[in-house]
């Protein structure tokens, strides 16, 4: 037999081989998140009998894994008690409103948990980068979002802020992902496509956000999404921490890892360290 039909062979084998291995990977993962599901269960309905409003704000660069962790939190969840909200551009009429309005209009009553896949931080993020607001518009969000938050939490809403975190070069990859695949690619924008050109800038409007808005009322909490598995799991941890509801399970562990789940001031810490060493910020 010819090396080059043996190595066809020896192909057909592989690939299939690599499928059943990624498929129990996947089995996995999913059998080890269903706990932490189970006690998702659990706090929305300690939610619903408490009245109690809930809002979680999944922030973060182009492809670090906000909507593949917000696919999974609520998996199992009760839909009659949840929202996720995806905002696209404003209207002309938006435009000319108070900026918080659009987003105070998808507020979760009592009992109801709204997951926002990206949020109001649009404003410290991406539009400065991109030029879709005016310096003045940027200053005035971070002069007045402190003190939104403030309210919003001193009138009984639960806040939790995640920043999913990732490197330039995964997320060049993860692009990559999606260019190459044909169920993927509707995930590809112009937007996503300038992100790896505009590296710096997030990076100096992430630090600008995080040390204005990371506050003892409404703290940020930085998810490393590398793995997004751990992403995922840890990001479950942090939302269940911020909730003391009935019935947690002492089996569970509710820890989340310091390697993946760090806190903003830690992170402003890192960051300031690596521009005095490198003379620049990384993410």
């Amino acid at each position: 037999m010819d090396t080059e039909h043996t190595q066809a062979q020896n192909g057909r084998a592989t690939d299939p081989q690599r499928e059943e291995r990624k498929a129990l990977r996947k089995r996995r993962e999913e059998e080890s998140r269903k706990p932490l599901q189970a006690e998702l269960l659990k706090l929305q309905a300690h939610l619903e009998a408490e009245q109690r409003r809930m809002i979680i704000l999944f922030e973060g660069r182009d492809a670090a894994g906000k909507g593949g962790t917000i696919r999974r939190v609520t998996r199992y969840m009760n839909p009659k008690h949840y929202r996720v909200v995806a905002l696209g551009r404003p209207t002309q009429e938006q435009l000319g409103q108070w900026y918080f309005q659009r987003y105070v209009a998808e507020f979760p009553h009592g009992g109801e948990m709204v997951l926002f896949d990206r949020s109001w931080y649009n404003r410290a993020m991406v539009e400065p980068v991109f030029g879709f607001c005016s310096d003045e518009e940027y200053r005035n969000f971070m002069r007045g979002v402190v003190g939104f938050e403030k309210d919003l939490v001193r009138q009984g809403t639960i806040l939790v802020k995640l920043y999913f975190s990732v490197t330039k070069e995964e997320q060049a990859r993860r692009f990559e992902r999606r260019r190459d695949d044909p169920l993927r690619q509707w995930k590809l924008s112009e937007i996503d496509v300038q992100a790896q050109e505009h590296w710096d800038e997030f990076t100096e409007v992430k630090y600008a956000m995080l040390k204005r808005t990371s506050t003892t009322h409404a703290p940020w909490t930085i998810v490393r999404s590398r793995n997004k598995h751990l992403a995922r799991l840890n990001a479950m941890r942090v939302i269940l921490n911020s909730v003391d509801y009935a019935g947690r399970d002492p089996e569970i562990d509710f820890v989340p890892d310091s390697e993946v789940v760090v806190p903003a001031a830690q992170e402003i810490v890192l960051m300031e360290a690596e521009r005095i060493r490198s003379g620049r910020f990384s993410e």
